[in-house]
């Protein structure tokens, strides 16, 4: 790589948006966990909020699928950032992605974005609290932190299956060794399998344990990241103590619960029940211009949705206004859109909206 890739005339910074990027290394953290670290051929500084995402635009057996990944780098290594991913039984893209990404393959991101994040709200007294790979955004704030040298008093908590899970172990234990604010805790659930020892914490993550490592802990701002009944019982925790909950912050890792999946469908077959009867004179045009097609839809009903029954892709990851791939921009018409912090201001002068949370309020033309 020569000097010259880090022209500053030449520099691009990273925005909101569809970027291509090259896969450059790939490291081994634990026996199922791999780092990515991707760049741009022409020169692209990463800047985003220590603990945002990216969603990954790929394409697997010839269908095209959006999956979001936490970036787990940190801002302070601009030119590059990386994701974290555990190979999961029935991950098909997790799979895929240790199977088939290699140094030099390349993809598109979308992002960066997410609410998730330490830039946003600031705080002397700050509690980490994750729990498997939900350590991936708490390890890029950190990191943030310890090459900024924040004046934080950190307090880091992690909880892994066994020893052998602990991604992330050796680079944790240097950070929190260099500074005296930072303390580490690691609560293993089980101890001294497959031949390693340990001597922590053991057992799942509770009061007693928490007030032991973090006598403070009430006082703290808190960011927890993990799976969902790890998280819940840490709400539950902080709620029995009075904490104020406007302190506490959390990202989420997990599939779609398999009773919200049955009520989707129940939902679906009374929509189709109700579609019956409704006034067809209450019902909208949605058109796509560049595809030619056009549909009439409920006025409850997303451009988004409209698409898919035209058999029209729009990318999409988040479906709630936070990741902003679903962006396509509107050529007339009026929309209710209801985001997340998915879209900017500038973007919304220009037309555009995100289709995953726009709801027609007159006749839509859209440009895709």
């Amino acid at each position: 790589m020569s000097l010259n890739f880090f022209n500053p005339v030449t520099t691009q910074t990273w925005t909101n948006g569809r970027h291509n990027v090259r896969c450059v290394k790939i490291i081994q953290e634990t026996w199922d966990v791999r780092t990515f670290c991707f760049m741009a051929d022409q020169p692209v500084l990463f800047f985003f909020k220590p603990g945002q995402f990216v969603t990954l635009e790929l394409e697997i057996d010839g269908e095209p699928i959006m999956r979001s990944y936490t970036i787990s780098s940190s801002p302070s290594v601009p030119y590059s950032f990386s994701i974290t991913v555990k190979r999961l039984p029935d991950g098909r893209v997790s799979n895929w992605l240790h199977d088939n990404l290699q140094v030099g393959s390349e993809l598109a991101v979308h992002g960066p974005v997410g609410d998730f994040n330490v830039i946003d709200y600031p705080a002397d007294k700050v509690l980490m609290l994750s729990g498997g790979v939900g350590v991936t955004p708490l390890m890029s704030m950190t990191r943030w932190f310890f090459d900024t040298n924040a004046n934080v008093d950190l307090q880091f908590v992690h909880s892994a299956r066994e020893p052998r899970d602990i991604i992330f172990h050796r680079e944790l234990e240097h950070i929190f060794s260099r500074i005296p604010d930072f303390r580490l805790h690691i609560v293993c659930e089980r101890g001294d399998e497959n031949g390693v020892a340990w001597a922590g914490f053991r057992g799942y993550l509770a009061q007693a344990m928490l007030e032991l490592m973090v006598p403070d802990y009430l006082e703290r701002e808190i960011f927890c990241c993990g799976p969902t009944p790890y998280m819940n019982a840490v709400k539950k925790v902080l709620k029995s103590n009075g904490f104020d909950m406007s302190h506490y912050h959390e990202e989420s890792f997990g599939a779609t619960p398999a009773e919200v999946r049955a009520d989707v469908q129940e939902l679906a077959e009374q929509a189709e029940a109700e579609m019956e009867a409704v006034d067809t004179a209450d019902m909208l045009q949605v058109e796509f211009s560049s595809s030619g097609k056009s549909i009439r839809i409920l006025p409850e009903e997303t451009v988004h949705s409209a698409a898919a029954k035209l058999g029209l892709h729009i990318p999409k990851a988040c479906g709630m206004g936070i990741c902003g791939t679903c962006k396509v921009k509107k050529l007339s018409g009026d929309v209710n859109m209801e985001h997340n912090g998915g879209i900017t201001e500038d973007d919304e002068a220009e037309g555009y909206i995100l289709s995953c949370c726009s709801t027609p309020k007159s006749h839509v033309a859209i440009e895709f």
